[in-house]
């Protein structure tokens, strides 16, 4: 039986990073397999080949772990940043390598996933999944039917009109509006670039939910681990969209 599989998705599925990080590794040359470059979309045989990221060999299983960030305003979330402004993994001190799922901008709080299963990162992070992320977005001043319809239906961007969301007001008082607003993908900077369209000053922009993971009572720049339960349920949650 054929055992091959593509190198991006094995690698990811052992926590090395992500698929798209992966890919970026290939074409900078730092993954080899059986001592030759590695190039993206190659597959392999994990029982057969040798693969090495970095110049390490990668043929352990690393023990996966899983945390929920609250991120704070005024912090990246990527790795590294080659300006040294302080991203979510200076905040976080713990024995595994991890990697941001779900980034936000740096204006933007809220809830991120940080792990090293690079499989199940790819499952919540591609369009394709349609995997719901909730945000609570204050606004200024009040939202008037007809911009909340634009919100709901679709707006035009300039790569293209925005899916349909989930948008209902949670409150409104005459100098600011809270918009929860649900999304099914992940564009750059969507909300903000939404709102931008429509006219629409945000005030505060923060996700509360990725999935059927809440960002709940945890604080500003604290972590909660997850239990093996809410890790299935996450797992549970992927495999049936």
């Amino acid at each position: 039986m054929n055992q091959n599989i593509r190198l991006n998705k094995y690698l990811a599925g052992l926590g090395v990073a992500s698929r798209r990080a992966i890919d970026q590794l290939i074409e900078q040359g730092k993954v080899l397999v059986n001592d030759k470059q590695a190039v993206v979309g190659q597959k392999i045989d994990p029982k057969t080949d040798k693969v090495l990221v970095n110049g390490k060999p990668v043929d352990q299983q690393p023990e996966l772990a899983y945390f929920l960030f609250h991120k704070p305003k005024g912090i990246l979330s990527t790795t590294k940043d080659t300006h040294f402004r302080k991203t979510v993994l200076d905040m976080v001190k713990v024995p595994y390598r991890l990697f941001p799922v779900g980034r936000l901008d740096k204006d933007s709080e809220g809830l991120i996933l940080l792990t090293n299963d690079g499989e199940l990162a790819y499952k919540l992070t591609h369009p394709k999944f349609h995997v719901p992320k909730t945000y609570h977005v204050t606004v200024l001043g009040r939202v008037n039917s007809h911009v909340l319809q634009n919100l709901k239906s679709g707006v035009d961007l300039e790569d293209g009109k925005t899916k349909p969301a989930q948008v209902k007001i949670l409150s409104q008082i005459p100098h600011h509006t809270v918009l929860e607003i649900v999304l099914y993908e992940g564009r750059k900077r969507q909300i903000r670039r939404m709102c931008s369209v429509l006219h629409l000053h945000i005030l505060r922009l923060i996700r509360v939910k990725i999935g059927n993971l809440e960002l709940g009572d945890i604080k500003p720049g604290k972590l909660k681990r997850l239990s093996q339960k809410e890790v299935y349920k996450l797992t549970e949650f992927n495999s049936e969209n």
